[in-house]
């Protein structure tokens, strides 16, 4: 089964930087796009970065110029760097992947996800 795994959250000051990674697993054939979702207490999730297979980069409004998502293909392995964080980063933060992977004998196309990990912005 595939499973995608995150770390790097944590509490950080208003201005202050923090680094998620996303590791992932299984019988992948091949990752396409890499995304990170936010969830905000009480909200929906939102798309916050996106990269795909040709680096191509995709950021939410409110990030642009502050978060930058990288990818490690060998490693299977993408980051968001966070700087200058702002309170109204706070959220849980899932990453995602568009990927192919074996399901028996088959391989699918699907969106797997993460579990999250929380990154609290606070004074």
């Amino acid at each position: 089964q595939v499973q995608l795994v995150e770390s790097g959250g944590g509490s950080v000051q208003p201005g202050g930087s923090l680094r998620l990674s996303c590791v992932a697993s299984g019988r992948i054939v091949r990752i396409d796009a890499m995304t990170w979702y936010r969830q905000a207490p009480g909200k929906g999730r939102d798309l916050v970065a996106r990269i795909d297979n040709k680096n191509n980069t995709r950021y939410e409004d409110s990030v642009k110029g502050r978060f930058t998502i990288t990818r490690d293909n060998g490693k299977k392995t993408w980051n968001l760097h966070m700087n200058n964080v702002k309170p109204e980063d706070t959220g849980v933060y899932y990453c995602a992947a568009d990927l192919l992977a074996w399901h028996g004998d088959r391989p699918y196309n699907f969106e797997a996800l993460g579990q999250g990990t929380e990154v609290t912005v606070s004074s």
